[in-house]
């Protein structure tokens, strides 16, 4: 079995270490380098020269949960299977960061911390939690791993997404002829959608303005998901009360980008769910067994719909 290996990072030598253990007959191969014959890629934000000169493949494998960067390649093989991460340790370091955000912003720490920089002892009263509702768009395998997650601490949960999805415990929304009831419901709205041509510049002016009064943002799926310029206006206007924002159309985020200043808005640098080499590699691997023995596997990415 023959394994082609390209990361766009300086880890490769920790991926193809871990591919080894996981495979110990496979024969990897680090790009740049290309064998004659190869019955499986792994890639990360690949070149498309790498496309261009690959032989045939039986898959290729995303080294990450979203594919856009692939999808986005021109010499992307047309019939050659793509599968992408289903989780890959993603999913409690997400549950971390969301819980974390969704807490701040209902125990409004933002204000709490103005208060501080302006030297007010000022008590603020929470609202009731069954006001404060919490609004997932995206319900796939992350989406419904954070729901599972928050349902505990008994915040009214909502769920949107393309296709309607039956989930304990959630209100569940589809299509976009729901989205504006759904968006109605979020104080948090939570960001878990991938970047297809459907989601990008989803949440414009007229979206944003479908949330309560006051609401919060949380990004943790892919910056195109909204105009930029409409979720800093939201911001100013007083109609959104903050942004917790972990991606971005373009990163690292331009020094220029009004996101980097506005003080409703806190950022971080695409930590929310880092992919973990281990977890990831024995995912690929268990799919790589499946195959082998002429089995199906999930996963496989529908490049029309792009996830």
């Amino acid at each position: 079995m023959r394994i082609l290996l390209q990361t766009a990072n300086s880890n490769a030598d920790e991926w193809r270490a871990a591919f080894a253990a996981a495979l110990p007959d496979a024969d990897i191969t680090l790009w740049p380098e290309l064998p004659a014959s190869v019955d499986y890629v792994a890639v990360w934000k690949p070149p498309a020269e790498l496309f261009a000169k690959l032989p045939p493949a039986r898959a290729i494998f995303n080294l990450g949960a979203g594919v856009d960067a692939v999808l986005k390649s021109p010499t992307l093989p047309a019939a050659t299977p793509l599968v992408r991460l289903e989780d890959g340790g993603m999913a409690a370091q997400m549950i971390d960061y969301v819980t974390l955000a969704l807490l701040a912003a209902y125990r409004e720490q933002r204000a709490y911390a103005r208060q501080q920089r302006e030297g007010l002892w000022q008590p603020r009263l929470p609202l009731p939690k069954a006001a404060f509702g919490v609004g997932l768009l995206g319900m796939g395998v992350l989406g419904q791993a954070v729901a599972a997650a928050l349902s505990p601490f008994g915040f009214p949960l909502a769920g949107w997404s393309r296709t309607r999805k039956a989930v304990p415990g959630v209100a569940t929304f589809a299509g976009s002829s729901e989205l504006p009831a759904f968006l109605a419901r979020a104080r948090v709205l939570v960001c878990l959608l991938p970047s297809t041509p459907d989601t990008r510049d989803l949440l414009d002016h007229r979206r944003l303005s479908a949330l309560p009064r006051g609401a919060q943002i949380v990004n943790v799926a892919r910056g195109d998901l909204f105009v930029d310029a409409d979720l800093v206006a939201a911001l100013d206007s007083g109609h959104l009360a903050g942004a917790t924002l972990d991606v971005f159309r373009e990163e690292p985020l331009p020094a220029a980008h009004p996101f980097w200043r506005h003080p409703a808005i806190r950022m971080t640098p695409h930590v929310s769910a880092v992919t973990l080499i281990e977890e990831s590699v024995a995912q690929i691997a268990g799919k790589i067994r499946r195959l082998e023995a002429g089995q199906t596997i999930s996963g496989v990415v529908d490049r029309v719909r792009g996830y």
